[in-house]
């Protein structure tokens, strides 16, 4: 089997767009076609409180937390690590493929329309008292998105 033109596929979008689901499922395609991988989920790795004042959302210990657990996967033998969490910019991109060991990551960006990630959220968070922030967060972090200017073709964190 040639090996996997991207070593990382890291899903990127707002709350409620369907990044863990989206990484699962291609997670279970690789596995299905054979190539050792590895899957995960940045806001289980960034889950420590309380935040820091100035890093809210646990961004440092998140790539702290990812470079670690990628650097056991790529130490079994994981081909492709396929990642769900948010990067707000090409620096933070870049950053993220350096932390995954990466040369040749790619970046997916999901969208959907804003009643269907508030309804998944609504689903999500109906008993939890995070709804509200989720609901405000969508679409702000979706204009952040927007105006990241993220490139199509990934080779600025490719090797020649």
């Amino acid at each position: 089997m040639p090996a996997p033109l991207f070593d990382t596929v890291w899903i990127n979008g707002s709350v409620g767009t369907g990044k863990t689901t989206t990484a699962e499922r291609l997670g279970d395609e690789l596995r299905r076609r054979g190539v050792p991988g590895a899957m995960i989920d940045v806001d289980a790795l960034r889950r420590a409180w309380p935040a820091p004042e100035a890093d809210p959302f646990c961004s440092e210990v998140a790539l702290a937390n990812v470079r670690s657990v990628a650097a056991n996967f790529r130490d079994r033998g994981a081909q492709v690590i396929v990642v769900a969490g948010v990067l707000e910019s090409p620096e933070e991109l870049m950053l993220a493929a350096e932390a995954v060991g990466s040369p040749r990551a790619l970046q997916v960006r999901l969208t959907v329309d804003p009643e269907t990630a508030l309804s998944r959220l609504r689903e999500r968070h109906a008993d939890d008292a995070e709804l509200d922030w989720h609901e405000r967060r969508h679409p702000e972090l979706a204009s952040v998105l927007d105006r990241a200017g993220f490139e199509d073709e990934p080779s600025s964190t490719r090797q020649s």
